[in-house]
């Protein structure tokens, strides 16, 4: 697109005057007989360059650079004032106030002109590459930006899933470590005191055996859902692997409110589930045994694994007493 040039001259001759000499400048010239027609024009078209007679009627040259400059699309257009009267400081100094980048006396000098006019052509044509280059850093930086976004989506989808169960979307065997592990060190820091408790699910087989896998896998997400609402929000759950689920209960000083705890959980996955499995509704009900061990505060480097141990096999004396119980861990 050829860049546009505004001859703003009350004058017929001297219009046609500048058009001759701007011919073979290499750009689209546009005329205004006056300063209202000028303005009206750089609201619809953006100029390379303005060529402004100061003489003129109603509204003179210097008006309409003043108008131009409090435009904020407009005010970095370069005006350069035509004028005869170029010797006199006063009205040159009026004319940079007003927003001229240069002056042009007449009469009009063709080369001065010419040469002028180049100048600022070349002018426009850098700045104008300048802002297409912008623009295409300004787009890149904006993809980059998407782009790490994107990447940090998807690394910490990998996070989460490296460290939660796919089925179930609780805290896995790894997490559920790394949790223990940390209620350790607080109970060591701020003698706190919190609970293990492990759960088998009773009945779990006979559902798998008679409705099949994805009625088990149903069934999973249910009792995971049930436990993470019955559970505080401090306090953890974690699918260990197949039924088995564990518990780190925070800030249990005495024993007797864990055992209440769970046997609240018990009775609550003990209630009959209706699962939706392949367009078909399932009635289920199935038990839990749940074995509950509180932390006792030790210099033991392997506490954790201690921990769960005791829990492990207070949940097997559940199981032996019955199912669908709790056992404290004496």
């Amino acid at each position: 697109m050829l860049p546009k040039i505004l001859v703003v001259d009350d004058t017929h001759a001297n219009l046609v005057a500048m058009r001759r000499l701007l011919a073979q400048s290499g750009s689209q010239i546009l005329e205004a007989r006056n300063g209202n027609e000028a303005l009206a024009l750089c609201l619809d078209h953006q100029f390379a360059l303005i060529l402004l007679d100061v003489n003129m009627p109603d509204m003179d040259g210097f008006e309409v650079a003043q108008l131009l400059g409090e435009a904020e699309q407009l005010r970095e257009t370069p005006i350069i004032f035509v004028t005869a009267a170029y010797a006199d400081d006063l009205n040159r100094l009026r004319g940079y106030r007003s927003g001229a980048v240069d002056y042009i006396a007449k009469p009009i000098n063709d080369v001065i002109l010419q040469s002028k006019v180049r100048v600022f052509l070349e002018l426009h044509a850098a700045r104008t590459e300048l802002q297409l280059t912008m623009a295409e850093l300004a787009e890149r930086n904006q993809q980059l930006i998407r782009e790490m976004a994107e990447r940090e989506l998807v690394e910490a989808k990998v996070r989460h899933q490296a460290s939660h169960d796919m089925l179930t979307g609780l805290p896995n065997r790894m997490l559920f470590h790394d949790r223990l592990l940390g209620a350790i060190q607080r109970a060591h820091r701020h003698h706190d005191h919190f609970a293990l408790a492990c759960i088998d699910i009773d009945g779990f087989k006979g559902v798998n055996d008679t409705h099949g896998h994805p009625a088990g896998d149903a069934l999973l997400q249910e009792i995971a859902a049930r436990l993470s609402a019955h559970l505080r929000s401090n306090d953890t759950v974690a699918r260990l692997g197949g039924d088995e689920f564990a518990l780190i209960l925070e800030e249990i000083g005495d024993a007797q409110l864990a055992m209440q705890l769970c046997q609240k959980l018990c009775s609550a996955l003990g209630e009959p589930y209706t699962l939706r499995v392949n367009e078909r509704l399932i009635d289920v009900r199935i038990g839990a045994s749940i074995g509950i061990a509180p932390y006792l505060p030790n210099d033991r480097s392997d506490a954790d694994e201690q921990l769960i141990q005791t829990a492990d096999h207070a949940m097997y004396e559940a199981k032996r007493a019955g199912k669908n119980c709790c056992v404290l861990a004496g």
